[in-house]
């Protein structure tokens, strides 16, 4: 197969999306829609991909990057209208033109590479790919003569009763001879109920014409189907969704239940790792091997390394080394990383902070900004204050440190090796290595206060007179 340049129409209003986004924008699986075609096309051969953009144009350009070539539909005067719009980028290019729409997302590489092979093997002005649908409402139905040759396609709300019927539809992908498309486009005219030039004419254009237009069928009928509603991305969601845990599965992948598992295109999960219930795989996360994830969990853009297991969690952006341990109920955010055998436990927080080797912060912690060193034990209840309202600061905490209870760190500080830091500690100053560091108001007890303050004796430990409430 020789190679093509590619058009994507993706300046469509997308109305039925009832959404104030683009509708290629949306997202399946954790990619915007129009990417999955990018992808499709560049994995066919395509050389060079324009986009035609219209509404809300700079958010589909931002999505595309340097992927293609992005050219403007100031106005949406319908599909032929849209193409025409990428003349004057493809000035300088002869040969084929694939023309696919931006919400196409099941279109395949195979589907592709079957149009373009069949398309040069017949020296077809048009090649258009076809889909046999049971229910084939909504769809362009491509009409054919008696001998099989394509006579025209016409679109749904230009059918006739007869035309209605046929079940064999148009996928709104095509391979063209660029100069016979765009001198088919210059007869094309916007007559129909819509009043917009549609690109399925230029089909009727070049019969009439007598050059030679060819079909191929999907074996995919799904290859047809675009996504325009809610209910149809919610459709496009679980198929893709069933594909990767069938192929995540299929490579050494437990699921304990898949009904339950979500899991994005780019996340990539190692053999033997377990998936358990209720988990959320997203991104580009990479999961290593013998890994337990769950339940309840989500990860995003994160790496975990082999053996680590993360249980009602939600690790964003962060790295968790071999086999270390997170959760119950722990939050890592943007810039965590976890070294090997360091243990995250519940009710943690940790944000932007690096815990080494075999380090524990077993609960009810906040470490921001913070280095914790290897072999350091985290108390309950500690809180790194690294936040004056203006600027973060660094609490470092060197290897083999002890950390007591409800110890607060005063930003910037740093906690030598070894040291100790006793329970109920408030650190504003630096701790040397291997002293104790104690930083808390001395006890007094005030003998009989309860009793004066109540203004009652007191009988068996109570109150003799309990009708009221007493606040301290």
């Amino acid at each position: 197969m020789r190679g093509f340049q590619a058009i994507v129409l993706a300046a469509g209003l997308g109305t039925r999306m009832r959404s104030r986004l683009p509708k290629v924008v949306h997202e399946i699986c954790g990619k915007p829609m129009i990417t999955l075609v990018l992808d499709a096309l560049e994995a066919a051969g395509a050389e060079r991909t324009l986009v035609v953009v219209g509404h809300l144009a700079e958010l589909v350009e931002e999505i595309v990057g340097a992927r293609a070539v992005c050219v403007l539909q100031a106005e949406q005067k319908g599909t032929g209208h849209a193409v025409m719009q990428a003349k004057d980028a493809l000035s300088a290019y002869e040969g084929r033109v694939v023309v696919a729409a931006g919400d196409a997302a099941y279109l395949t590489e195979s589907d592709l590479s079957s149009l373009v092979n069949h398309h040069q093997r017949t020296k077809a002005s048009a090649t258009l790919l076809s889909s046999i649908l049971e229910d084939p409402f909504g769809y362009g139905r491509v009409v054919r003569e008696a001998s099989g040759r394509i006579r025209r396609i016409v679109e749904e709300k230009d059918c006739s009763p007869e035309e209605a019927l046929i079940c064999e539809v148009n996928s709104s992908v095509y391979c063209f001879e660029k100069r016979d498309l765009f001198d088919a486009l210059s007869r094309i005219t916007p007559d129909n109920v819509q009043g917009e030039y549609y690109l399925t004419d230029v089909i009727e254009v070049m019969i009439k014409e007598g050059l030679r237009v060819e079909a191929i069928v999907s074996e995919d009928p799904l290859a047809a189907h675009g996504i325009n509603t809610r209910v149809q991305l919610a459709e496009a969601e679980r198929i893709f969704r069933d594909r990767i845990r069938e192929r995540l599965m299929l490579s050494g992948v437990t699921m304990v239940d898949p009904a339950t598992t979500f899991v994005d295109f780019d996340v990539s999960i190692g053999q033997d790792t377990k998936i358990l219930p209720f988990s959320v795989i997203q991104g580009k996360t990479v999961i290593g091997e013998n890994c337990t994830i769950g339940p309840f969990v989500r990860i995003f853009d994160s790496k975990v390394s082999d053996g680590a297991s993360i249980s009602n969690a939600v690790v964003i952006e962060a790295e968790v080394g071999k086999d270390v341990s997170v959760g119950p109920y722990a939050y890592l955010r943007t810039g965590t990383v976890l070294a090997e055998r360091s243990k995250v436990g519940t009710f943690v927080e940790v944000k932007k902070s690096t815990v080494g080797k075999g380090s524990k912060v077993p609960h009810q912690t906040y470490l921001g900004d913070a280095t914790v060193g290897e072999g350091v034990n985290i108390g309950a209840g500690t809180i790194t204050c690294n936040y004056d309202g203006h600027n973060k600061y660094p609490t470092i905490i060197s290897d083999g440190a002890f950390v007591g209870s409800n110890t607060n760190f005063v930003a910037p500080v740093e906690i030598g090796r070894g040291a100790y830091i006793a329970a109920g500690s408030t650190i504003t100053e630096d701790v040397p290595e291997g002293a104790l560091g104690i930083a808390r108001g001395k006890q007094k007890n005030i003998q009989g206060w309860a009793d004066k303050r109540h203004g009652k004796s007191r009988k068996s430990g109570s109150v003799e007179d309990s009708g009221g409430t007493c606040d301290i």
